[in-house]
């Protein structure tokens, strides 16, 4: 496989809000992300964005692509489903949570440990949702697995 362009991700999620502009402000202030690209459309309509965190890349855009991408929905146009869920590992799942919470996500389950054996790994993590009703989940490793000899 070749490789991809430098500072790149191999694979990147988009998330559909109604009101993307106050999502991405909202993305950055509570769970850290930062701002790589925002392509701004008519009346402040956000066309493109992409936010980063660590290595990773989400890309962030309003409802109002429906007329190019017909398909696309907000979990408020869906009775409040999700069609993905993201999964994110921070350094510290339990200041992470603290700063989530206090910025407004709905903190489903409050940080608890899943230890899946000596031969695969143990993580902390919790469970939120954001103003736009998308799930997330955030985790810190605590234990790899041993490597297979």
């Amino acid at each position: 496989m070749k490789p991809t362009p430098p500072g790149w991700p191999r694979i990147s999620s988009s998330l559909y809000y109604d009101d993307a502009a106050t999502a991405i402000d909202w993305l950055c202030d509570a769970f850290g992300f930062t701002v790589r690209i925002r392509v701004d459309g008519e009346g402040g309509a956000v066309v493109h964005s992409e936010l980063e965190f660590g290595g990773a890349l989400v890309m962030v855009a309003g409802v109002e692509r429906a007329e190019k991408y017909p398909f696309v929905r907000s979990p408020s146009q869906v009775g409040g489903g999700n069609t993905q869920n993201m999964f994110v590992y921070v350094d510290d799942v339990l200041a992470h949570c603290e700063r989530a919470r206090a910025k407004g996500a709905t903190i489903v389950s409050e940080p608890s440990v899943s230890d899946y054996g000596e031969d695969h790994w143990a993580d902390r993590g919790y469970e939120c949702v954001d103003p736009g009703g998308h799930h997330w989940w955030f985790a810190e490793r605590l234990r790899s697995a041993a490597p297979k000899a």
